[in-house]
């Protein structure tokens, strides 16, 4: 179930589901719906599991992703949910290219970016967490460990810069 798979990097929360994983943001990202950290964490650890392990992958599995999401919201935190003020752009499902953001922000950390047969290699849950992980609002300190967690990290761009190893830390 590579849909609802979390992450090493994500292990500190991994048993209470009490931040929002990978698995999830990539889904919310599909039904194009905004979740905060506080509605997240108005739902019961059932409906976090729900969440996490149900599939959001064919358009008939996202429109029941986001009918139980909206669902949610509505009965746990007795509020509309809120679609994402820009659309999300699947830039991970695009398997033979690397977006720039992925590349730059892997140089800008003293790694090297996957190569484009590495990149292809990927699942697009992982596509989309390292595409994720180089957004400015978003906690990048997970970048380098998501990057050696996916074999990413070969000897030649293994080289780290004193900022890589901020980030892993």
């Amino acid at each position: 179930m590579t849909h609802a798979r979390l992450f090493a990097f994500e292990a500190d929360f991994v048993a209470s589901l009490r931040c929002i994983p990978m698995a999830v943001r990539m889904k919310l990202d599909r039904c194009a719906i905004k979740l905060t950290l506080r509605q997240w964490s108005r739902f019961t650890l059932d409906d976090r599991r729900t969440l996490l392990e149900m599939s959001c992958r064919t358009p008939h599995d996202v429109g029941l992703y986001r009918a139980k999401l909206v669902w949610l919201v509505a009965q746990r935190v007795g509020e509309e949910a809120r679609p994402l003020a820009e659309p999300a752009v699947a830039l991970w499902e695009a398997a033979g290219d690397i977006p720039p953001a992925v590349a730059a922000f892997a140089r800008s950390v003293g790694v090297s970016p996957p190569t484009p047969d590495a990149w292809s290699g990927l699942s697009d849950l992982e596509r989309f967490t390292l595409l994720k992980l180089t957004r400015d609002n978003h906690d990048n300190v997970n970048f380098v460990p998501a990057m050696e967690e996916f074999g990413l990290l070969t000897p030649e761009g293994a080289r780290r810069s004193p900022a890589a190893a901020m980030h892993r830390d």
